[in-house]
This record gives C-alpha cells, sequence and structure tokens, in this order.
C-alpha cells in the first residue's frame, strides 16, 4: 500500500528557476540549522542580505537553534531578548509562532515558570507538548478546574509526551480515576502495543491488582500462549480477568477467529461488562476482515465504551451484511460529534429510508448535500439533484498582484525556488507549503483565488487547488480541479480508452499534479508508479525499464501510469471503484475485498480495511465526478460511477431498485 506523500522534489518550473542573489547563503544556513551547528549559523547571518525574502528564516534558524541544542556539547544560551523582539517584529508570520512555539517548551522543561506565564497567552496554535506545558503551569498556580481540561489525555491519548504526564499523576492524585479507568487505559496501550504506556499506566494501579512489566509484554507478544497456559483459578481475580482479556483482544488483532474461539470457552467466567468489552473487540477485528460474523459479535458489545474507529466499523460491519435496523442503531449509539459526521449522516439517513423513516432521511440528506465530497455527492444522488460545478467567479488582475505581493506568499514562493537547489529538497519543499499554508488561514475567498492563480502561473498546481478548494461562498472549480499535463494525458487517454475524467482524478489524488514527487515508499511521479511497477508494465507494452530519474519525467509517468490503470480496469470487470483500489493497496487486495455477493459501489469503499485505501478511492471517484462536470459541461451522479461491484465468485447481479425519495430535479 502506498504511502503518504513525504519526499517533496520541486520541478524547478517558471521564474522559481531563476535564482536571487543571497540564495546560496540561505542554504548554507539551512544546512548549520540542522546541523545545529550555532556558531556557523552566527557566522552566515550577516551574509545574507536584508532584502533578501528569507532573511527572517535565518533569523529564526539562529534563535530556534539555540533552543535545540541544550542538552548537546554545543549548547547555546538561548537569547530571550532577541527571541521576544523577533516575534514581536514578525507578529502573525509562522516563524514567530514556531519560534514562540519552542522558546515556550524550553521554558517548561526547565521550570521557568514567570517567563513561561507571561509568555503563554500569545501562543496561537500550541501543539501537545506546549498545551501540557501550559495546562501545568495553571495547575502549579492552583487552577484545579485544569483537570477536567485534562481528563481527555487519559481517555483518548495513549502516546503522551512528558510535559503530560504530570498532568496524569495529578489526576490520579485527585483521585479523578477508579480502578475501572486505571484498567481501561491499560487495555487500550496494550491492545495497541504500547508497551511504555502500558507499563505507566500499570504503575499506578493498587498492590492488589499490581502488573509486572514482564506479563504485559507476555500478554502483547505471545496472546494465544498467555491463553493456554491460564490458570484454572484466573478469574478469581480482577487483575486475572484484565489479563484474560487484553490477551483475547490482543489475539485479535492477529487471529480474530482463534480469539473467538479462546473467547466463547471462557466467557462465561466474566462479568456482562466484561464480555461485552471482549465482544466488541473481536467484533471489530472480525469486521476488518469482512467476516460475516461481525455484527453479532457487535450486537453482543455494543453497551462497551469503544473508540471512534471501532464503533465506525461496527456500521460497516452492518453496511457489508445489509442489515440497515444495526447500521441505524450502531450510528445512533456514536456520540454525537462523530454522528454528525458527514459520512455517519449519509448512511443513517440511508438506514432511516430502509427502515420507514423518509421524511428523517430527507432532512439528513438535505444537511449534507451541498458539500462538494464524497457523501455530500451521493446526498444530492439521493435527492436526484444532478452534481454540478458552480459559476466561476474570477479575480481581477489588481487582486493576483496583490495576493503575489503577501510578504507570506512571497517567502513561500522563495523556499519553493531554494527547493531544487537545497542539499535536502523535500525539507526545503515542506517548509515551503508550512508558510503558504499558514497565509491561507482566515483569508477571504477573494484572496484564496487569488492566491490559486498566482500559485498555478507559478505552476505550484498543488497550492493553487489547497487555495481554491478552501473557498465558502465564491469558488472556481476549474482552479480547484485543475487539469494539466493535457498534452501529455489526452492522446495516451484516447489510445487507451481511458476516461479522461477518472484520469485526472486519480492523478489529483495522487500527486497534485506535483511532477517530481515521490512517497516515502518509493512510488514516482505525477501517477505515483511503483519502480518495480513500472518495470513491470515497461515489460508489458514493450518500452525500455525507466530508472528512477526517468520514471519521475512526466510522458513517461504518464505513459506508464496510464497503461497500468488500462491494465487494472481489464483485470477488475472495468470497474472504476475496484481499480482504485488495485492502483492505491494491489489488485489481489482490491478482489478480496469483495463479497460473495454483489455490493453497492458506496458500501464497498466504505468498508475497505485500510483506512489509506479507503480515503483514497472516496476522493478519486468524487474528483472524477468533478472533472466530467467541467469537461463535459453537464450534471454528473457519482452513484452511477460507483455502481455495483461484482461479487467474488464473478456474479455482476443488480442489486434492488429502491424508490425514489424524491421527484428527480428538473
Amino acid at each position: 500500500m502506498k504511502k503518504t506523500l513525504v519526499a517533496l522534489v520541486c520541478a524547478g518550473m517558471c521564474s522559481m528557476a531563476l535564482g536571487a542573489p543571497g540564495d546560496d547563503r540561505v542554504l548554507s544556513a539551512r544546512d548549520a540549522f540542522r546541523d545545529t551547528d550555532v556558531a556557523r549559523l552566527n557566522r552566515l547571518v550577516g551574509d545574507v542580505p536584508r532584502s533578501h525574502e528569507l532573511a527572517m528564516y535565518v533569523d529564526y534558524w539562529l534563535l530556534a537553534s539555540q533552543l535545540n541544542s541544550q542538552g548537546t556539547r554545543r549548547a547555546v544560551e538561548p537569547d530571550a531578548a532577541a527571541i521576544r523582539d523577533y516575534v514581536t517584529r514578525h507578529k502573525g508570520s509562522l516563524n514567530a509562532e514556531r519560534l514562540r512555539a519552542e522558546w515556550l517548551k524550553y521554558l517548561g522543561r526547565n521550570n521557568l515558570w514567570s517567563v513561561f506565564d507571561a509568555e503563554w497567552p500569545n501562543v496561537q496554535q500550541p501543539d501537545q507538548e506546549a498545551s501540557c506545558f501550559g495546562m501545568q503551569s495553571r495547575l502549579r498556580r492552583g487552577e484545579t478546574a485544569v483537570l477536567d481540561e485534562a481528563l481527555p489525555l487519559w481517555q483518548n491519548v495513549l502516546d503522551l509526551p512528558e510535559s503530560c504526564r504530570p498532568l496524569l499523576s495529578a489526576l490520579v492524585s485527585a483521585g479523578r480515576f477508579r480502578g475501572d479507568d486505571m484498567w481501561l487505559r491499560i487495555r487500550r496501550a496494550v491492545e495497541n502495543k504500547r508497551v511504555n504506556s502500558a507499563r505507566y499506566a500499570a504503575a499506578w494501579l493498587t498492590d492488589s491488582d499490581a502488573v509486572d512489566a514482564r506479563t504485559l509484554e507476555q500478554v502483547m507478544d505471545s496472546p494465544a500462549r498467555y491463553l493456554d497456559r491460564l490458570s484454572p483459578k484466573f478469574s478469581t481475580s480482577r487483575r486475572g480477568r484484565e489479563l484474560a482479556m487484553m490477551a483475547t483482544s490482543r489475539l485479535a488483532r492477529v487471529d480474530a477467529q482463534s480469539a473467538a474461539r479462546h473467547w466463547e470457552s471462557i466467557d462465561h467466567r466474566f462479568s456482562a461488562e466484561e464480555r461485552a468489552y471482549v465482544a466488541a473487540q473481536i467484533g471489530w477485528q472480525l469486521a476488518l476482515q469482512h467476516d460475516s460474523s461481525a455484527v453479532r459479535w457487535f450486537k453482543a458489545g455494543m453497551s462497551a465504551p469503544m473508540v471512534e474507529e471501532q464503533r465506525a466499523w461496527a456500521v460497516r460491519a452492518g453496511l457489508r451484511e445489509g442489515d440497515w435496523r444495526f447500521v441505524r442503531q450502531a450510528i445512533e449509539a456514536m456520540p454525537p460529534e462523530q454522528q454528525r459526521q458527514t459520512d455517519w449522516t449519509y448512511w443513517l439517513a440511508r438506514a432511516y429510508r430502509v427502515t420507514g423513516r423518509k421524511e428523517d432521511a430527507v432532512a439528513l440528506f438535505e444537511r449534507i448535500c451541498d458539500r462538494p465530497d464524497f457523501y455530500g455527492n451521493l446526498a444530492s444522488d439521493e435527492l436526484n439533484r444532478p452534481i454540478t460545478v458552480p459559476n466561476r467567479v474570477t479575480v481581477s488582475a489588481e487582486e493576483i498582484n496583490n495576493a503575489a505581493a503577501d510578504a507570506g506568499i512571497r517567502r513561500s514562493l522563495a523556499l519553493f525556488r531554494l527547493a531544487p537547489q537545497a542539499e535536502n529538497p523535500p525539507d526545503v519543499r515542506l517548509d515551503a507549503i508550512r508558510e503558504w499554508n499558514w497565509v491561507m488561514q482566515g483569508r477571504d475567498d477573494r484572496f484564496l483565488l487569488a492566491a490559486a492563480e498566482v500559485a498555478r502561473r507559478e505552476q505550484l498546481f498543488d497550492r493553487a487547488i489547497n487555495a481554491a478548494t478552501k473557498t465558502v461562498a465564491q469558488h472556481d472549480f476549474s482552479l480547484r480541479y485543475l487539469s494539466p499535463f493535457q498534452e501529455n494525458v489526452t492522446p495516451r487517454v484516447q489510445r487507451l480508452s481511458l476516461d479522461p475524467a477518472f484520469v485526472y482524478g486519480l492523478m489529483r489524488q495522487e500527486s497534485r499534479f506535483v511532477p517530481r514527487v515521490s512517497s516515502s515508499v518509493g512510488a514516482q511521479g505525477l501517477m505515483q508508479v511503483m519502480p518495480a511497477t513500472a518495470r513491470w508494465v515497461a515489460r508489458k507494452v514493450g518500452l525500455p525499464s525507466p530508472n528512477s530519474y526517468e520514471l519521475s519525467d512526466v510522458d513517461t509517468n504518464v505513459t506508464l501510469g496510464t497503461h497500468y490503470m488500462r491494465m487494472m480496469l481489464d483485470s477488475l470487470n472495468n470497474h472504476p471503484v475496484l481499480a482504485s483500489a488495485a492502483y492505491n493497496a494491489g489488485p489481489g487486495r482490491a478482489r478480496k475485498w469483495r463479497d460473495d455477493k454483489p455490493l453497492e459501489g458506496a458500501i464497498y469503499a466504505e468498508t475497505i480495511p485500510f483506512n489509506e485505501t479507503r480515503d483514497y478511492v472516496k476522493k478519486v471517484m468524487s474528483n472524477a465526478v468533478y472533472y466530467a462536470a467541467l469537461f463535459e459541461g453537464r450534471g454528473q451522479s457519482l452513484k452511477s460511477r460507483l455502481g455495483v461491484v461484482p461479487a467474488s465468485n464473478g456474479s455482476d447481479a443488480r442489486l434492488p431498485e429502491e424508490a425514489p425519495l424524491v421527484e428527480a430535479a428538473q
């Protein structure tokens, strides 16, 4: 399965290919920052022209290096006055906030609370470590109400930075946790194989319940063996039952059917609450394997505390089995915030429709149908409203020029310009993306559209899409759904009889049209083709096997990527949902995820067990709808594109038609 794009290389196009005086010294300063070489940075600061767009970055690197050098042999005492001056002079900028956050964490780690308290009110977006220092400081001042804010850390976050641990200790000392809370945290740590988190939570158990680290590791590493060796009297103590429950849950992650068999032989020795908890764990893992017994296990565990992803899989198990009453029950049991998410709003509406509550179904579809995403599109289909693109809003030349002159955008473009020259291009490009994203925060629609046009002209297509997608009321979907490189794409699409909307929908999701982009597992270029796949495809179609650099060439990448798409479609019933899943996760998995009966395309997509692939397929298919609307100039239907996924035995029988909720839109 492909991973998130982490290695990005700028193509160095347009005006960005032209260097500026001082670029080489900026890059040298960045290298010194990376090496925590404060002395070298000090020498380089004076060499960078003050007029350079990135002079403030060099100043930032110097001050941040002082904070990051602590604990090394080259430690330099941070210049507090210089840090305050920097965040004041560059107030509101990305680097001012980054420096303030690093400064606060330095102060917290060194117990400099009076300085910390003076600076804390100014922080804008603290991360988890800084937030915990903020809560620590308030607790020191006697604000016990802060414990209410800290409570979710215990309940929801397994891997916490060191700054959060005093808050957990304070919660325990204040008696905010019962034994059940302690055990629940240990269970979740063990289930996720978080050894340190499990040990840390176990240290707070009473002496009678104490669990040593070696036993926890046995449960995590060898759960079947642990269950096979249970003492005949294991269930007489809370400790014994808890460890057996954890072992069963851990085993379910490896072999859910085996876990179910083990549990059924001992479940009579547990309380109703304990049985429900383990049943929900087993149901979750069976659902991930598309096992038809998952719904039965979930029904037995509906009263148990579940994490968000677990509740989602309860719904997916019901969808897979066509048990709409259970789908409704599982969604209605979700916390309100989760229940309001677009996907569960849509599926609840579908469940209402099937179970006779048509007016409630229409109301829920109406709530989300205007959203330009997978489930908003499907809601429009349910209301018989063709999916179209909104009227295009254009911005003036003056607005575009003003956006191009924005200091943050200029810094971002300068970083994009430097990326190809850098020793580590992906890191510099990541800085450029961060700067761009910071500038886009809180901006109005017209600025966003102007910024998108600036990026398009610079051939930074991913940033153009990023800005255009943020608009709220005024839109330009030709910028949201850019279709560059048509001279490379169109001939191959026509030759291979591919749907151009599908090709562009996939390409947009794969790379956002960044030509020389590499994923963490080595997928390359616009269509993110793996080198081994490229060699295989090239051999099949009689082309030379490309090297890594050639694979990132636009023409080569599109040639091999479109041939691979054609092969996926040909081998998977010409079905775009299956082909999308196969392109991301491999054809073997795409086939495996089918059912022994025909499945609605939306249900197949929703029940893909890989989070990345599930999200990918939904976005590719929704992208394709908008590209088709732009290319064809008429309304579209996502549901029609999704169709029905044939059964694993090859059956492509149609699903029974549902009666329309409303009359078709005219």
